[in-house]
């Protein structure tokens, strides 16, 4: 019974042993991941620190639920008799391992601290990766805070007011932001006589043209699809129409917004130009807009 006695405590001491390797390979796994960012290694390697990490805290903690704290459920059957000298050594002898098990808990504890703090650390570390805040940058495009900017084309030609027929589209940017997404317009030339509403700040035409962004407000699609005799644009992907000469407002399909419109003026050479930035955010809305 002695033997047994002396068992149970090597035991205790093997699963002590377990858990603060344990613990020491998440601090390590946890610090290796940080050091893997910040020497930027690849993906791959902070990943596998933080696998590291928090594998050896759930291991540890699992040893140290299994092997270290007290069981329930166990019954034994009370003898009729006191114990035999042997058993009652056996059992002061499991005692005294438990409890200097019991006075090493603050060595434990603090390894369980320090594992979780790095793998808490590593966690975290990577999002220093989502970058700056955008700001405002979502509601405005290259065509504001620029004073009057001439409307190009792909190529960066400028497009004089006589270049359009009546029923014409083409696809303008900020003259020195070509190829920006957000920025595009469709450009469309209607009829003298024609009346297109428009909002209080925007100019609505200028020399029989209208613009309009090229982005649909449903999922973001090029709207680049113009019917002439109905004066109405559509958008490929998913069906969209809007109303050219009704400030671009949504005839059928899903997009539920009108196409914000771009203000326009014509300058001193007859080239047609952008007077400020479109009336309304572009594209699809998101979670701080409708």
């Amino acid at each position: 019974m002695a033997e047994s006695g002396s068992g149970d405590g090597a035991a205790v001491r093997r699963v002590r042993r377990t858990v603060l390797v344990a613990f020491a390979g998440a601090t390590l796994g946890g610090i290796g991941s940080v050091v893997a960012y910040a020497l930027d290694l690849g993906q791959h390697w902070v990943g596998l620190g933080l696998a590291v990490a928090f594998l050896g805290v759930g291991g540890g903690l699992v040893a140290w639920g299994h092997g270290l704290m007290p069981g329930g459920g166990d019954v034994e059957e009370r003898p009729p008799v006191g114990p035999p000298a042997a058993d009652e050594r056996a059992a002061g002898a499991s005692l005294r391992d438990r409890g200097a098990m019991v006075g090493r808990r603050g060595l434990l504890g603090g390894a369980l601290a320090t594992a979780l703090s790095a793998t808490g650390l590593a966690a975290l570390v990577p999002t220093l990766s989502l970058g700056p805040s955008p700001g405002d940058a979502l509601r405005h495009t290259a065509w504001a805070g620029a004073g009057a900017q001439r409307l190009v084309t792909r190529e960066g030609r400028a497009v004089a007011v006589d270049e359009l027929q009546v029923g014409g589209l083409l696809t303008v940017f900020p003259r020195d932001h070509v190829g920006d997404a957000d920025a595009q317009a469709v450009l469309i030339r209607l009829a003298d006589d024609v009346t297109v509403r428009a909002p209080a700040e925007v100019s609505a035409t200028a020399a029989g043209h209208v613009a309009y962004s090229k982005v649909c407000t449903h999922a973001g699609c090029p709207v680049g699809l113009y019917e002439a005799i109905e004066q109405q644009l559509f958008c490929p992907c998913h069906q969209s129409s809007f109303d050219v000469v009704e400030g671009a407002r949504p005839l059928m399909g899903p997009a539920a917004r009108p196409l914000p419109q771009l203000p326009l003026g014509v300058d001193d050479e007859g080239f047609l130009v952008a007077t400020g930035d479109f009336s309304d955010a572009v594209g699809p809305g998101w979670w701080s807009r409708p």
